[in-house]
């Protein structure tokens, strides 16, 4: 008995030499779980920039982007067989709403509240019509609130800026962030 296992064993590792392992017949790797430096993501020679947004081509309203990406020299991908592959990358889910638009009509027209129904909060706008801005005290507060990217649209949303124009990054704290404790080293610096 013992010798009918020694043999039934001799054979299996036997057939696992000659054919190989699972893992030593694939063609590629898993290339969307590479390393940084073994990839080159978006792909230089993939146009992947929308020019009226300036933001990535298909970009979701869950802020991501599926780009084309390349692997480095030698490294062949699973999905493609060969150096290509499609990675999610961050992006700014733009909607339509112009960051110039919206700062030139609450200057000019936020008395009204034009503002407000430009960037989807209808009744905000309606109080600003019958109040005339709330006597232009609310026009001004919007002007600089517009001004500061702090109200954006209505959606969620980001605003589209020109590829050269001022960008803000609003760094707000919510349930999910905490603070760190300082150290009595760190206070000392």
């Amino acid at each position: 008995m013992l010798f009918l296992k020694l043999c039934f064993c001799y054979l299996i590792t036997l057939f696992i030499l000659i054919n190989g392992d699972d893992d030593t017949n694939k063609t590629g790797v898993e290339c969307t779980k590479l390393l940084k430096g073994q990839f080159l993501c978006p792909d230089p020679s993939y146009d992947f920039i929308d020019p009226k947004t300036q933001q990535p081509k298909g970009c979701t309203s869950n802020n991501l982007a599926s780009v084309k990406c390349r692997a480095a020299d030698g490294i062949k991908c699973n999905g493609t067989g060969n150096e290509t592959f499609w990675k999610e990358i961050p992006c700014r889910w733009t909607n339509g709403y112009h960051f110039e638009t919206t700062l030139l009509l609450s200057i000019f027209l936020g008395m009204f509240g034009v503002d407000r129904f430009y960037l989807g909060y209808p009744a905000i706008g309606l109080l600003k019509f019958c109040t005339l801005g709330f006597l232009f005290i609310g026009q001004l507060i919007d002007v600089v609130l517009i001004a500061t990217q702090t109200v954006g649209p209505a959606d969620g949303s980001y605003y589209v800026i020109p590829y050269y124009g001022a960008r803000l990054e609003i760094l707000r704290s919510n349930n999910e962030t905490f603070r760190v404790p300082q150290t009595e080293w760190d206070q000392d610096l």
